[in-house]
């Protein structure tokens, strides 16, 4: 990575290292993120008893290690790989990921306004982390016309550069959310009474879908969950008020 955090990582931050020097009993990294190195004891690379440290690391591998100890006087950083749990692992290496995939799209507008990659972050780059911490939680804001790189200082071309290419190459990030529909009506035009209520709260962000007699699929995407559980809510709470209007009943059962 081109950026380097300041200072040193917190207790317990997950971080991604790579491999450099392994000894019989420990392990020498670089933290990726951090201008810094860090050991791994063999007791924190695997649990139970490794007869081979080599059969679970290599020089050059990524890593996703927890930070357990730091000694800022000697420089010391101390962490552990058996202490980072799937989940964990999971998040950071998609984190990582994404702020990669960010500054190859500062670099790329770099090349695109004719600049060296050191100066556009002098311009940009460096203001944006220090306002957002990532490059990658600041290019979503932009996707979602939530940040206007002009309002953090940043040259108007520049900003118009970046502010494109994100908005070209970023799809706005969308969660999905689901349930079941439980609809009858007893009138002879029931089925049609059913069909038009639900046609009408059908949209582009919203799909319902017949399952077979009551039953109807309702799904719903949004860029976070809050504001999929906040359209669910509204929406469920109209179809309700529409069916139970003309003489039907209505359950909505989560999934």
């Amino acid at each position: 990575m081109f950026y380097k955090k300041k200072g040193f990582p917190e207790i317990n931050e997950i971080v991604i290292c790579t491999i450099k020097n392994i000894l019989p009993h420990a392990v020498f990294v670089n933290l990726d993120e951090y201008d810094k190195e860090g050991m791994l004891h063999i007791s924190e690379v695997s649990p139970g008893r490794i007869r081979n440290i080599r059969d679970y690391v290599r020089e050059g591998k990524k890593i996703t290690c927890k930070i357990l100890r730091i000694n800022k006087e000697k420089g010391h950083i101390d962490l552990s790989l058996r202490r980072v749990n799937l989940s964990q692992k999971r998040k950071k290496v998609e984190e990582y990921k994404q702020e990669q995939k960010a500054e190859k799209l500062l670099e790329y507008a770099a090349k695109e306004s004719k600049i060296n990659l050191e100066t556009i972050y002098k311009e940009a780059g460096y203001k944006i982390i220090e306002d957002y911490g990532t490059l990658s939680e600041a290019f979503l804001d932009i996707v979602n016309n939530d940040l206007n790189l002009k309002e953090l200082g940043i040259k108007k071309s520049i900003a118009d550069k970046i502010t494109e290419l994100v908005k070209t190459k970023i799809k706005p990030p969308e969660v999905t959310i689901s349930g079941t529909l439980k609809i009858e009506n007893h009138k002879e035009n029931g089925i049609e009474i059913i069909k038009n209520i639900l046609k009408k709260a059908i949209k582009n962000n919203i799909n319902i879908s017949y399952l077979g007699a009551p039953k109807y699929k309702i799904i719903i995407k949004a860029k976070d969950y809050k504001t999929a559980e906040s359209e669910l809510k509204n929406i469920t709470n109209n179809l309700e008020k529409d069916i139970k209007s003309e003489g039907g009943t209505f359950e909505f059962i989560r999934k």
